[in-house]
């Protein structure tokens, strides 16, 4: 069952997980989403208090620390993404990490098809092995994890001090007395102090070649299977639907330069600036993913 979210953290509320929690519920899952912990321990006390199992995913938080403590130590496990859009990639896999050694057992036994030994199959399993080639670029990650660091950080901060004072966007911030990745570089928009819809402004942008992101859209309960199973879940989760609305994630990591980054903070502004005369100009074009000319 999906449950909503803090709007001040993007990340589970705990408070609403206890009002979803039923006879039959076996697990809580929580999302550090955008590399920003979970209240990890919030969700700790619910999990003990109702005798559940507790995983996180930790797709954005390869790298971050929670009360000092580096992610990946929490719950009863913890799950990483090496896709080639994360932090850390290997080009494609992830990586289950869990301080219970029964767990780590079984799970070693899944990935190589439930093998025991050279011919003796104990458990369900699937070929979940890493490659070779996916290997060495994961450990090529890992060479240059302090220089990503450092390369996100001056971005955040470039365009944390270059969008400060545009109406209607707010920066996503991040607790600097923790360990972070600054992977993401995330806005919230606000039509009416902005004068433009988030999908207005993300269409305009991507005209302009500056490749942002509606991250989370649509929401996963507004797929399939989810939409059929449960067609209802919008009514519980206000906050999502607010959110998946309002975010764009700008373009950053080792490829975008500084004048790149000024460049789009520049065209962010002129988009607020004119923001009337670009709607009317929007209401006129039915595709705007391709190169287009805005206002002179």
């Amino acid at each position: 069952m999906f449950c909503d979210i803090d709007p001040a953290t993007h990340n589970l509320d705990p408070w609403r997980v206890e009002e979803l929690i039923t006879g039959r519920t076996t697990a809580i899952i929580g999302v550090h989403v955008w590399g920003r912990p979970c209240n990890v321990d919030a969700l700790a006390d619910l999990a003990r208090h109702h005798n559940l199992k507790l995983l996180f995913d930790a797709a954005h938080a390869f790298g971050c620390s929670h009360t000092g403590r580096m992610i990946g130590g929490f719950g009863n496990a913890e799950i990483f993404s090496f896709h080639a859009t994360k932090f850390v990639n290997t080009f494609e896999g992830g990586a289950i990490v869990t301080n219970n050694n029964e767990l780590a057992a079984r799970l070693r036994l899944m990935r190589n098809f439930g093998f025991a030994g050279l011919d003796t199959v104990t458990s369900l399993g699937t070929n979940g092995k890493m490659s070779e080639v996916s290997a060495a670029m994961g450990l090529t990650s890992l060479e240059s994890l302090e220089e990503f660091v450092t390369v996100n950080y001056r971005n955040y901060k470039e365009y944390q001090q270059q969008l400060a004072d545009v109406p209607g966007i707010s920066l996503s911030t991040f607790d600097e007395d923790e360990k972070c990745n600054y992977q993401y570089v995330i806005l919230e928009i606000d039509e009416d102090a902005m004068g433009i819809t988030r999908d207005q402004l993300d269409d305009i942008l991507w005209a302009e070649n500056v490749l942002t992101r509606r991250y989370f859209y649509p929401g996963c309960h507004q797929m399939e299977p989810y939409r059929t199973d449960d067609p209802q879940a919008g009514l519980r989760l206000s906050q999502t639907e607010r959110l998946g609305k309002r975010v764009l994630c700008l373009p950053t990591g080792s490829a975008v330069t500084s004048n790149e980054i000024s460049a789009i903070c520049a065209l962010i502004e002129f988009i607020v600036e004119h923001a009337e005369a670009l709607k009317e100009r929007l209401s006129m074009k039915t595709n705007l993913r391709h190169p287009w000319r805005g206002c002179s």
